[in-house]
């Protein structure tokens, strides 16, 4: 089935090698695209609508699928044909994927650059719409101990606090951290609120002992190091 099919074309319709949940079984999920997936979530279409011409409206509906990270359940409910169930449904996928891909990230990513940094962090940050501050706390050997969002809110000295973060890498028994937050322009250019909250960071990391890696901002499927700009 393709997606010029006409609406009114069921499931029951399509033959049914052709259908997602036997290419599924048959071929294996990572053969299937981004509309049979989510068709498969959702399971039933509309009177009108097959589920494969649903799925299509709600990728339409977000234009990329990282949108769904940050999809609320009303978001979800205003495409039409989505009720409730089905856009809690959707939710529940997306949420268990992000803790499955958080788990085994946090478990064996070791930094090495900050484009290792910015990959970790990126799947998560790049399409936010309020600036996240993030710190990854690391052991001795590099590996990310733990990660956590700071605060959520326009970045400036005040409000990002070295106690907040320190006392937390104190908990850690973190040997350093890396901080990142977002751009939500997607222009990851540091501003002058940027590089004074990181030199505030390296100053109270001095006197805790425990060192600031690097201060990464996330762009568009983009990123800057402060470090490798040399504000640190």
């Amino acid at each position: 089935m393709t997606l010029n099919s006409p609406p009114s074309l069921m499931i029951r319709d399509v033959h049914t090698a052709d259908r997602p949940r036997e290419r599924l079984i048959r071929q294996g999920a990572e053969s299937l695209s981004n509309q049979e997936l989510i068709a498969i979530l959702l399971r039933t279409g509309t009177k009108q609508e097959s589920v494969l011409h649903l799925a299509n409206r709600v990728l339409h509906f977000f234009e990329h699928i990282q949108e769904l990270k940050n999809a609320t359940l009303e978001e979800i409910m205003s495409v039409k044909g989505i009720g409730e169930a089905k856009a809690v449904q959707l939710l529940a996928a997306v949420e268990l994927g992000r803790r499955v891909s958080q788990q085994n990230t946090e478990e064996k990513f070791t930094i090495r650059s900050p484009k290792d940094a910015a990959s970790y962090l990126m799947p998560d940050m790049t399409s936010l719409k309020q600036e996240h501050f993030v710190v990854l706390f690391l052991n001795v050997k590099n590996q990310i101990l733990h990660k956590q969002t700071i605060f959520i809110g326009s970045l400036n000295a005040s409000i990002v606090h070295p106690r907040e973060i320190f006392r937390e890498a104190v908990k850690r028994s973190a040997a350093s951290i890396i901080c990142a937050h977002n751009h939500p322009s997607g222009n990851p250019t540091p501003s002058s609120e940027d590089i004074d909250v990181t030199k505030r960071l390296l100053e109270a990391g001095h006197l805790m002992g425990i060192e600031i890696l690097d201060h990464v901002i996330i762009g568009d499927h983009q990123f800057i190091s402060l470090k490798e700009k040399g504000y640190m």
